[in-house]
């Protein structure tokens, strides 16, 4: 039987109880339609998780929680994920796939073709929402630390402020550089900053920008994928060469 697993925002302590906020509450109880007594996971965020039981089953959840077990399964590849905003729902896709293959980091980006403008409570309410697609995502995957979720910034400003720390990569399909390629030549990193554009990709002038900040250009075979497809395949791709996959 699957043991489900809550993402608690408050600091959890062992041998404690702690009350759930109401959309945790729901899914056990309406949805999952759990009684008291059944086993749980919560975990905080920080590391780590706890066993736990449901001690009362309400609108407001209320649960028993026991040992700290100090498990980890982030990757051994820091991997932050840099990209265009996109339309509908294919952003929601990307940042719960992202979580999943062990992104560390999430910046969203408005770019030359980005067509999707959010400011003031709108941007807010949409920061909100991508934060519980990435807290939903690791309470499915089994990860213990949710990936830090930035406000959007425009490119250029992105640009000017990365470092130069990592191994940074920009998703360039008329490049022929290779990720074995730059293997050779840059050997093994511990982290990486991976660079994707919206629909329509990035221009020639931000992809010239990127260069120019030390990015490197990255292909992924010849074909050229949609925005929700590329940023998948490619930390797929680094996790299997530097990661744990």
């Amino acid at each position: 039987m699957r043991v489900p697993r809550i993402f608690c925002p408050e600091p959890l302590s062992g041998q404690s109880e702690v009350t759930l906020d109401e959309g945790a509450s729901r899914h056990l109880v309406k949805v999952l339609r759990l009684q008291p007594g059944r086993p749980l996971v919560l975990f905080d965020g920080h590391g780590g998780e706890y066993e736990a039981e449901l001690s009362e089953a309400g609108k407001r959840a209320r649960v028993r929680v026991g040992e700290f077990r100090d498990q980890e399964r982030e990757s051994p590849l820091v991997l932050t994920l840099a990209i265009g905003i996109s339309r509908g729902d294919r952003f929601d896709w990307v940042i719960q796939k992202a979580t999943e293959l062990g992104v560390a980091l999430i910046q969203p980006l408005f770019t030359e073709r980005c067509e999707v403008k959010l400011s003031g409570d709108r941007l807010q309410k949409k920061l909100g929402h991508w934060r519980q697609i990435a807290i939903s995502a690791c309470e499915q995957c089994a990860r213990n630390r949710v990936p830090e979720l930035l406000e959007p910034q425009k490119l250029p400003q992105f640009l000017h402020r990365s470092g130069e720390e990592c191994l940074r990569l920009v998703l360039h399909h008329r490049t022929d550089v290779s990720l074995r390629q730059l293997e050779r030549e840059r050997g093994r990193p511990e982290s990486v900053l991976l660079l994707v554009g919206p629909e329509g990709g990035l221009s020639a002038l931000e992809i010239d920008s990127a260069l120019d900040r030390g990015f490197a250009p990255l292909r992924l075979g010849p074909r050229v994928l949609r925005t929700e497809t590329a940023p998948v395949a490619a930390l797929s791709v680094l996790q299997y060469q530097w990661g744990d996959l």
